[in-house]
């Protein structure tokens, strides 16, 4: 039985990831770090509240089996830039840096189709960054997922995400080979994925958006 740590439990990827591990037999308690309590918590599950400034204040509290890192923002809702390299960057550093430390065996994070250290848009880069510095902690397995637009019920409405995935899955059948990984993706697939790969042979680092459709279905 294994301990699963779970960042950004109530985001579109993470709230799909924590509700496939609470009914995972192979995970008999899963840690949450929220900002704030949930109103329903199943006995597997443990919360730690953290506003995420001072990862010090919870270092004792990352350790288990695998770490599943699925916390982003954006521009709109983080205009203030360094806050938004904050978000983007430090706080899945830090993260990592202490699971590794607390000898937490495997971790995966929710990057983005197009991450590249040497983007111009600031978004791509601090993924890109990310990816790069994980890979150097040489965790057991490292999974980090790459997916195109997402697809399910968000929180909040954004029209520039809503435009793009349903004009790409529109024009799904006709995306073959190397823009294959351009389809729209379902956030649940994606959070399948994380889990599949932390629990399998497989010991691919980096699954663009395709391969991960494909992780799933085989």
């Amino acid at each position: 039985m294994k301990t699963a740590l779970v960042f950004g439990s109530s985001g579109l990827v993470g709230s799909h990831v924590l509700d496939l591990l609470i009914k995972n037999n192979s995970y008999n308690k899963i840690k949450i770090f929220v900002r704030s309590v949930p109103s329903n918590i199943n006995e597997k599950v443990e919360v730690i509240e953290t506003n995420f400034i001072n990862q010090d204040l919870i270092k004792s509290y990352i350790n288990g089996d695998d770490c599943f890192f699925c916390i982003g923002t954006t521009k709109k809702n983080t205009p203030n830039k360094m806050e938004y390299r904050r978000i983007e960057y430090n706080i899945p550093i830090e993260i990592a840096q202490i699971a590794k430390k607390n000898l937490v065996k495997n971790f995966s994070y929710v990057s983005s189709g197009y991450a590249d250290p040497s983007h111009a848009s600031a978004y791509l880069k601090n993924k890109g960054e990310v990816e790069l510095f994980l890979q150097n902690l040489n965790f057991s397995k490292l999974a980090i997922m790459r997916p195109s637009f997402l697809l399910g019920n968000r929180k909040e409405f954004r029209i520039g995400e809503t435009i793009g995935s349903i004009a790409l899955k529109a024009l799904s059948p006709i995306l073959l080979g190397k823009i294959k990984k351009i389809r729209p993706i379902k956030a649940e697939t994606v959070a399948k994925a994380m889990i599949k790969a932390l629990n399998s042979d497989n010991h691919q680092k980096i699954f663009e958006s395709d391969q991960i459709e494909e992780l799933v279905l085989n």
